[in-house]
């Protein structure tokens, strides 16, 4: 990959997660605080994500890998994403605010896999390449974050009227990418193809079925924290909140460069147990910290970010990775990323919305007071209850320990974070 190429990778990675970054942290507060929706609203709004999550394999399956260059589809989505969030700014009614995003969602979840496959395509070695390109995005994360924090409008609509300019800039930006084919193009679309039916197979082995639906349950209780986390720390008065929680991006970035000396000298299962430890703790943290004494607890719920997500998604993807045969990788990425950001995802969002609106009183003015003790309890109990089950039911071969570094930088190139 010459340095031309690198540069317009990058900057395409930047600009894909500075326009995701500037409103998904943030948008909890803004529904809560200023447009009052309900708990159970704001689930249903982060779970209009798990839902393109679920829609999107097919449609990069039947249109994108077969039809069009990637980088005009890649443009168009973020084009017509701009305007739709254009629109979601100005909408404080959830009836029109819902179906909007669930629109906005479906053109911008295509495009996190369609950026790794065109980046794939432009690199002589990905899997020593493609980190130092992916890295760009975190960075973005990070950067969009303290300019919304130190902005002082969290609680605004300006993140999402940010998010619309980036996208639009970013779909423009596209058209300017190097030249990808439709890589399936002239093939024939089969279901079985699309809905990655091969990797169905893998489940008749016990333990990569254990861990998909331990992947899937997880991602239940871990919504808590995607939904609502902003808004609880806004709401107990912590200042410059979405600046703070970028530190989770940097605790991943650090602890990703730590995986592959932990899963040599660990192995998956106890790298596993303790990225789904460490989602307990964090909500324990959150159930009892403050922004005085206690102020600690609060940094470090935010700074286990990388532990819960590089010690659980990115060890989780490496696992399926090294037991699917290569003729299934693909469909087997497909499976566990349907499992956790798709169902798991969406009736997590779903159900915190629940349980924030059954701990949630209001007061004369109408303003809403939640329980946040109570309100963490339940997922912190929830991932204590996955972890016993996953110790109890899962099994470790040894053929399954240490894996290279390698390994790592490709899985956490096939996945996403936030």
């Amino acid at each position: 990959m010459n340095l031309k190429t690198r540069f317009q990778l990058s900057g395409m990675m930047f600009l894909e997660y500075f326009a995701w970054g500037a409103w998904y942290v943030t948008l909890g507060t803004y529904l809560g605080a200023t447009l009052k929706f309900e708990g159970e609203q704001i689930g249903l709004a982060y779970a209009a994500f798990a839902l393109a999550a679920m829609i999107s394999p097919f449609f990069v399956g039947m249109v994108a890998d077969r039809f069009f260059p990637t980088e005009r589809v890649l443009g168009v989505l973020h084009l017509i994403g701009g305007v739709l969030l254009y629109f979601l700014a100005s909408i404080t009614e959830f009836s029109a605010f819902f179906p909007v995003i669930i629109a906005y969602t479906l053109c911008f979840m295509p495009t996190i896999a369609l950026t790794n496959s065109l980046s794939f395509h432009h690199m002589d070695d990905p899997s020593s390449e493609f980190p130092g390109v992916r890295v760009l995005g975190t960075i973005s994360w990070i950067i969009v974050g303290l300019i919304v924090g130190f902005m002082g409008v969290e609680d605004q609509n300006i993140p999402i009227l940010i998010a619309s300019a980036s996208s639009i800039i970013m779909g423009l930006y596209c058209f300017t990418l190097p030249h990808t084919p439709a890589p399936k193009k002239g093939e024939k679309v089969t279901a079985k193809d699309v809905l990655g039916l091969d990797a169905l197979g893998l489940m008749k082995n016990r333990s990569f079925a254990v861990l998909v639906v331990s992947s899937m349950l997880i991602c239940i209780p871990l919504s808590f924290y995607y939904s609502f986390a902003n808004l609880f720390l806004n709401n107990i008065g912590m200042q410059n909140t979405a600046a703070k929680m970028t530190l989770g991006q940097g605790s991943e970035i650090f602890f990703m460069l730590l995986m592959p000396f932990f899963l040599k000298r660990f192995g998956f299962k106890k790298v596993l147990l303790i990225g789904m430890a460490a989602w307990a703790v964090r909500y324990v943290l959150f159930m009892y910290g403050n922004t005085s004494a206690l102020a600690w607890m609060l940094f470090g719920g935010i700074l286990l970010h990388g532990i819960c997500y590089d010690f659980f998604f990115v060890t989780g993807q490496i696992y399926v990775d090294k037991k699917a045969p290569t003729t299934v990788k693909g469909a087997a990425q497909g499976l566990i990323t349907f499992a956790t950001y798709g169902v798991g995802m969406f009736i997590g969002s779903w159900l915190s919305g629940v349980v924030v609106d059954a701990y949630t009183t209001q007061d004369p003015d109408g303003n809403s007071i939640y329980n946040w003790h109570d309100i963490w309890l339940v997922p912190a109990a929830a991932s204590l209850v996955v972890l016993i089950v996953f110790t109890l039911l899962f099994k470790e071969e040894e053929k399954d320990i240490a894996p290279g570094a390698d390994s790592v930088s490709k899985a956490y190139g096939a996945g996403k974070t936030v």
